[in-house]
């Protein structure tokens, strides 16, 4: 999401330090939430800048090159595994223990979609089996 423009941000001080209305009526006037009125106002006051934050330090990748090319091979052998059975051969494989979630976005990084229809093939055998 966006941040809100600093043009924004700085209607909301102004407005709220020259008429000295409430939070909750500057969300509604300016048609924001009224934690984000409350956010501002404080940056303002403890910094006296009102530009929105920038996220300085990223979380590091939970895989290294050499691990990715790893979670590769194992994919490529194994095409058909579940993301839980690839998790265990990376694990058995680097070490390295991540979450069902992480090995998807791994795999999306690499660009591997993993996509089973377990149950629309059910559904199709079924009305095969019914006819």
């Amino acid at each position: 999401m966006k941040p809100y423009s600093i043009d924004l941000r700085q209607k909301i001080v102004d407005t709220y330090l020259e008429d000295k209305i409430s939070q909750r009526e500057l969300a509604t006037r300016f048609k924001v939430a009224l934690s984000f009125v409350q956010k501002i106002l404080k940056q303002y006051r403890e910094t006296g800048n009102i530009a929105p934050k920038v996220r300085e330090e990223q979380t590091p990748p939970k895989l290294n090159e050499q691990q990715l090319k790893i979670l590769e091979e194992i994919v490529e052998a194994n095409n058909d595994a579940t993301l839980a059975e690839i998790r265990i051969s990376l694990e058995q494989k680097t070490g390295v223990l991540i979450g069902r979630s992480t090995v998807d976005r791994m795999l999306k990084k690499i660009g591997i979609t993993v996509k089973k229809k377990h149950c629309t093939l059910r559904k199709k055998k079924l009305k095969e089996f019914r006819s």
